[in-house]
């Protein structure tokens, strides 16, 4: 498909079918992937690919936990909490044929010793793995794959790190689950360019 077609069609997928996703074809899509751009041509990410099921069911789990603790202490009721984590973390991760963190690295990156460079040489990383992430989406879209970016890793970092034995130089910052889709869902609305897009300023919009 051309690229317009490629970037219009691509969604969010989050069922698979059961077919296993080769090392082979994997390593292709992550090889092509590893053109995206980068601050200073840092390549500030490095990418774990899960395609063992007990590591995926170790990490849902120990995700799974962390996130009910967190939703145990905004008060939502433990029923409901535990069945969205059984939905949202335990089948989605387990069920997905490939399992994908992506993880941010300041190793190549510019040091500074102020804060003002150093927050920003760190939002230079974070948006070149958003970058290569975005790449590695519609790569995924072009060979006939689904994937669906997840960022709950965020939100427990810590774990992700200790379940994968991550070193400590790598942050976890997103998760994406990847397969053969078993799903088409309809296109989700998009803002109108005017609401999202101004030349030369924004009063001038």
């Amino acid at each position: 498909m051309d690229i317009t077609e490629l970037v219009k069609s691509r969604r969010s997928i989050r069922r698979f079918k059961s077919t296993k996703v080769s090392r082979e074809f994997m390593n292709a899509i992550l090889d092509l992937a590893r053109w995206s751009p980068s601050a200073h041509n840092a390549q500030p990410w490095r990418i774990i690919v899960i395609d063992n099921d007990e590591v995926k069911k170790r990490l849902a789990t120990k995700m799974g936990e962390a996130w009910l603790f967190d939703m145990l202490k905004d008060g939502v009721p433990k029923e409901e909490a535990e069945k969205i984590v059984k939905v949202e973390s335990l089948d989605r991760i387990t069920k997905s044929p490939i399992v994908i963190i992506a993880c941010l690295t300041m190793v190549d990156m510019h040091k500074y010793l102020d804060a003002r460079r150093r927050k920003a040489e760190y939002l230079m990383a974070t948006q070149s793995v958003a970058a290569y992430i975005q790449t590695l989406l519609l790569l995924a879209h072009h060979y006939g794959l689904g994937a669906c970016w997840i960022c709950a890793p965020l939100f427990c970092q810590k774990t992700v790190k200790e379940v994968l034995r991550l070193p400590e130089e790598f942050e976890p910052q997103s998760m994406i689950i990847l397969g053969y889709a078993d799903e088409k869902p309809q296109p989700t609305p998009r803002k109108s360019l005017s609401e999202i897009c101004a030349f030369n300023s924004w009063a001038g919009a």
